[in-house]
């Protein structure tokens, strides 16, 4: 028969008056971590930057780090005339386009929109062209050269891009489609969107001009 105790406990033991007093010791060291982990998660979340814009890279071999959609939003806040299909189609083959040549197609988008004044046009090229970088643009007599579809113009764009921001040791993975390449391949080297300032284009402010489309597109 168990024995009785005066507290009225009927286990073979008694509990010691120290495992109580352990019991407390460890309830507290676990309730003074909880609070310390707490803390600390707080504050990291209050330190920690909260819808951070990302960085797109200036440089022309340095990869694109905007999707279709963000590109295509990014496009239709300045020009809203366009459907969201026809931008976003384009910003997917800038995107494919842009990767299978190693350019950044952040850079490529950008300069699109500069070059075609976001798809108005209205100078010498015009949108059945699918010329989207102005190339061989130059006068009346010489308004820039003609391609049989979005892709292709694209494919011409980027592969005129890979011919600045690479050595001729680089060649290109897709059949050649811009006619000025081989040209600017052995005599032009630019880096840095930067660099196309006086070489893509006589304006010497047009590095600076891209930068801050760039910058307009981090935003999205």
């Amino acid at each position: 028969m168990k024995k009785k105790f005066k507290n009225g406990d009927f286990s073979e033991k008694k509990i010691k008056k120290t495992d109580i007093y352990k019991m407390k010791v460890i309830y507290r060291l676990n309730y003074v971590c909880f609070l310390l982990i707490l803390g600390i998660l707080f504050f990291s979340c209050v330190s920690m930057p909260i819808g951070e814009k990302e960085t797109c890279s200036r440089h022309l071999t340095a990869k694109g780090i905007k999707s279709a959609q963000q590109l295509t939003d990014f496009f239709l806040s300045v020009n809203n005339t366009k459907s969201e299909k026809e931008i976003k189609e384009l910003a997917f083959l800038y995107i494919r386009e842009a990767k299978d040549e190693g350019i950044n197609s952040d850079c490529a988008f950008v300069q699109m929109c500069l070059e075609t004044g976001f798809l108005r046009f209205g100078n010498l090229v015009t949108p059945e062209m699918h010329n989207y970088c102005g190339l061989g643009a130059i006068d009346s007599a010489n308004p820039g050269l003609w391609f049989p579809s979005a892709e292709i113009g694209v494919r011409a764009h980027i592969q005129h891009l890979q011919a600045y921001a690479t050595t001729q040791s680089v060649s290109l993975k897709k059949e050649l489609v811009d006619p000025r390449y081989s040209w600017v391949h052995k005599t032009k080297y630019a880096e840095t969107i930067f660099d196309l300032a006086g070489q893509w284009a006589t304006d010497p402010k047009y590095g600076e001009k891209l930068d801050s489309l760039l910058t307009k597109l981090e935003e999205y």
